[in-house]
């Protein structure tokens, strides 16, 4: 088969290349080069930089309109496969393929539809979760059920982390799916409305570590904001990102202090901290603008954070 595929983040890279391998890949859809940090540096997206290294045809549109229908009308293409690109095609366009469109969304819908799935799973502190490939419709993940497979967690994952595995469960499950559709044997499934749950998009004010809540709920949270926007607090005038850290498993008996009260030390766990149920440990930090060290480093440079409060903002 004739193969557009659209997608835009590292998320989507890994099926860029197993897809590449087995099929034809007539044209790569990806979003324009943008300016990224303090410089406003033009950077590309990661599947444009993979696309270019496997010598694939590459679009980036600013706008999908009827020029650009006459583009992809041209490369023939069977079917269009998507992978995290970041916009809804309109009806009209998935027309265009014979075979329509497909899209690979990690999670196991109908939960977590939406543009963040992998962290509301770490968040809700899921057992598993997975992926599924939908025929594109016309709402928000919302088309018929391709395949599934489920991924059981362990609890430690960060979304950095379950995104490279759920990138590679993804890459196959699209090779299954794009098999039945040349076979002719999909098995399209509805899904069940009753069972739809929905995610939004995460914003960089999300991450602010409120010590009120319990160490279990902090660590789901610092876990499901790695890479971004990372789990942070604030230290007088200092932001603070934890970069990693772990619920304190031993019992510290009678602890009446505030919230976010830096307690001492573990020589295991690292620093720890009170929290509205339970002490959470910090093992890795980050002062704004340096780098990241582990809390060792940390408190060598500075000492004095032993028994003050974190929290609050600037």
């Amino acid at each position: 088969m004739r193969i557009l595929f659209a997608g835009t983040p590292l998320f989507a890279v890994t099926p860029l290349e197993k897809i590449n391998k087995n099929h034809f890949i007539c044209g790569v859809l990806t979003s324009p080069d943008k300016p990224v940090g303090r410089k406003r540096k033009l950077t590309v997206s990661p599947v444009k930089r993979k696309a270019e290294e496997l010598n694939l045809r590459v679009f980036q549109p600013d706008k999908i309109n009827e020029e650009f229908y006459s583009t992809v009308k041209g490369l023939k293409a069977d079917i269009l496969v998507v992978v995290a690109f970041g916009k809804i095609f309109k009806r009209s366009f998935v027309d265009i393929f014979p075979q329509g469109g497909i899209n690979l969304h990690p999670s196991l819908l109908p939960k977590y539809r939406g543009p963040s799935p992998i962290p509301a799973a770490i968040l809700n502190g899921d057992s598993e979760t997975g992926v599924t490939v939908q025929a594109l419709a016309d709402r928000v993940d919302s088309g018929d059920i391709l395949g599934q497979l489920s991924y059981k967690l362990s609890g430690k994952e960060t979304t950095e982390a379950l995104a490279e595995i759920l990138s590679e469960q993804g890459s196959r499950l699209i090779e299954d799916v794009l098999e039945k559709v040349e076979k002719g044997n999909l098995l399209p499934a509805a899904q069940d409305e009753s069972k739809a749950t929905y995610c939004g998009k995460i914003k960089k004010e999300d991450g602010l570590i409120l010590w009120n809540k319990s160490a279990v709920v902090i660590d789901r949270m610092v876990r499901a904001y790695t890479p971004w926007p990372g789990g942070y607090t604030f230290w007088g005038k200092y932001k603070l990102t934890v970069k990693e850290g772990t619920v304190y498993p031993d019992s510290i008996a009678d602890i009446i202090s505030t919230p976010g009260k830096v307690l001492g030390t573990d020589k295991k766990y690292g620093i720890l901290v009170n929290t509205g149920k339970g002490v959470y440990c910090i093992e890795d930090i980050q002062l704004e603008y340096r780098k990241s060290m582990s809390w060792k480093a940390f408190l060598n440079g500075h000492p004095e954070i032993i028994g003050s409060v974190l929290g609050g903002e600037l």
